[in-house]
């Protein structure tokens, strides 16, 4: 399975966006392939305005969240990698989420279910049926 942090984060983007407030990443500043204005990185974490308004060629990609900005009023080209990014959340509200640490990478829990231990009496047909999954309604 792919990486789901990306998809989070467009959707958290889009969210936050369509909600009137205003979206901000913090990032790791100290991981690989991070280019952020290290004027503004305090403690190895920088937080960036990610609005369309405070933006120009955002783009939320799978592996690099890449736009231009002005960092007092200097033009600046940010490149983070996704799997830099620890969280996104509406600067009014502060509501959003931040990713769990290894998130950026599939989850090995999402891949196909192990096949079950071979027993002896492997390939004999069972006296007690499968149970079959259901859903429930929660309200």
């Amino acid at each position: 399975m792919k990486p789901r942090r990306p998809y989070l984060l467009r959707a958290l983007h889009e969210w936050i966006s369509d909600s009137g407030e205003t979206p901000h990443i913090v990032v790791d500043a100290a991981a690989e392939g991070v280019n952020v204005p290290r004027q503004y990185v305090k403690d190895g974490k920088i937080v960036l305005n990610v609005s369309f308004s405070a933006t120009q060629a955002l783009k939320l990609g799978n592996d690099v969240v890449s736009f231009e900005a002005r960092f007092g009023g200097v033009g600046f080209a940010v490149q983070v990698p996704v799997r830099a990014i620890l969280g996104i959340y509406a600067r009014e509200t502060g509501q959003g989420m931040i990713f769990p640490e290894g998130d950026a990478d599939p989850d090995p829990t999402d891949g196909p279910p192990a096949s079950p231990p071979t027993s002896p009496t492997a390939g004999k047909p069972s006296a007690v049926p499968p149970k079959r999954p259901k859903l429930q309604v929660v309200k």
